[in-house]
């Protein structure tokens, strides 16, 4: 009798055919999502339907494909984006892709995917548009009798050196254009992708037309991987900086974001081993977390530093008066508070005792050649 008791104990714990385990079901999820920042796909704040995957416990057992890189070729009628914010240092830039591959959990540019109908979770990293006709847009547009060449930034919202440029190019075509026309630019990047083009940049570089800035956010190849999944690895970020800075062209580092009680430790590490490297300047961006952001990061924080959440999300907000963020002009970039001083005078006593000056290199606009105006057929619509 408690022979069969025994068994009929043992049965019960054996889970059914095509029943699973929470853990079961959390490990599937994490092997669909690894090689990626987000941990969820939250519908974007436009949409008038949220959507959000519920387990009902008839799942199937078998492995889902990971999630791929989807793209969309995108055909905008202007590639040039002016601004006129007064805290950045630049009125126009350009965009190559919307989306980005690297998956970076901090990444302010993700709310920007709900324009687009998709969720600046997942989508963003995976479901990625490509402006291929880009380098013809800009050629147009250079080409316009009343243009007055400024520099153009590339870089301040998606990376354009993420992963699918290698096959993409349209970053390459952009800077074609710009090069035969020699027109300034300003970078901004994460990847050692931009090596490919040592053979435009260092010509522009002799010019004083262009200048580079790798973002370095940590030294910690394991927390790189966590924030920024698919990003170049923080060392081959430092011999980019080397290798950039050989060749004759202007390179920066930014220590960007600086994350509370994550990466704000190493602000003097990565400077000074940047500074090794042939960096000439140095900039840093607190952590910014608007819209969907916050609850993105929110979770990312409990999946991976769980015992530092409140404490983190603590100094958020106290650098945004109270609140997790706040984009009042002069304030967004750096914050404010005894937290905000604490890190701008660590930053600058650090610049200044390595000789990484914050004065921004001025770039030449006086080369600037238009392009030929070509046969165009007018349109009827």
């Amino acid at each position: 009798m408690a022979s069969s008791q025994a068994q009929a104990a043992s049965r019960s714990t054996i889970p059914a055919s095509g029943e699973q385990t929470a853990a079961e079901r959390e490990n599937r999820a994490d092997s669909r999502r690894r090689g990626r920042g987000a941990l969820s796909n939250s519908s974007g704040r436009f949409e008038p339907l949220a959507r959000q995957p519920e387990d009902d416990g008839w799942d199937l057992t078998e492995e889902l494909p990971p999630l791929k890189t989807e793209i969309t070729i995108e055909r905008p009628r202007h590639i040039i984006t002016k601004n006129d914010s007064p805290d950045i240092s630049f009125d126009r830039s350009i965009n190559p892709y919307r989306g980005c591959e690297h998956g970076c959990i901090y990444c302010f540019a993700r709310p920007t995917h709900a324009y687009m109908g998709l969720s600046p979770g997942l989508d963003f990293e995976t479901k990625l548009f490509s402006k291929a006709g880009a380098a013809s847009l800009l050629e147009r547009e250079l080409s316009a009798p009343r243009y007055q060449p400024k520099v153009i930034a590339i870089g301040t919202n998606t990376d354009p050196y993420q992963p699918i440029e290698r096959e993409q190019r349209v970053m390459r075509g952009v800077l074609a254009v710009l090069h035969r026309t020699k027109h300034p630019v300003a970078i901004v990047t994460k990847s050692a992708l931009i090596l490919r083009d040592l053979d435009l940049l260092a010509p522009m570089a002799e010019q004083g037309l262009v200048k580079v800035a790798l973002s370095v956010t940590t030294l910690d190849p394991l927390l790189a991987r966590k924030m920024e999944p698919r990003a170049a690895a923080p060392e081959k970020r430092l011999d980019a900086i080397r290798q950039l800075s050989e060749a004759g062209i202007p390179t920066a580092v930014l220590v960007a974001p600086i994350i509370p009680a994550i990466n704000d430790a190493e602000i003097e590490t990565i400077l000074t081993r940047a500074k090794a490297m042939g960096a000439c300047e140095a900039g840093y961006v607190m952590l910014r977390l608007p819209l969907e952001l916050h609850d993105l990061f929110r979770e990312w924080l409990l999946a991976h530093y769980p015992n530092k959440l409140r404490h983190v999300l603590s100094l958020v907000r106290s650098v945004r008066d109270g609140k997790i963020y706040d984009s009042t002009w002069g304030k967004r970039m750096t914050g404010s508070g005894p937290y905000a001083w604490m890190i701008g005078r660590r930053f600058e006593a650090a610049s200044e005792k390595l000789g990484l000056t914050r004065n921004k290199k001025k770039l030449r606009t006086d080369l600037f050649v238009p392009p030929q105006r070509g046969a165009e057929q007018l349109s009827l619509f």
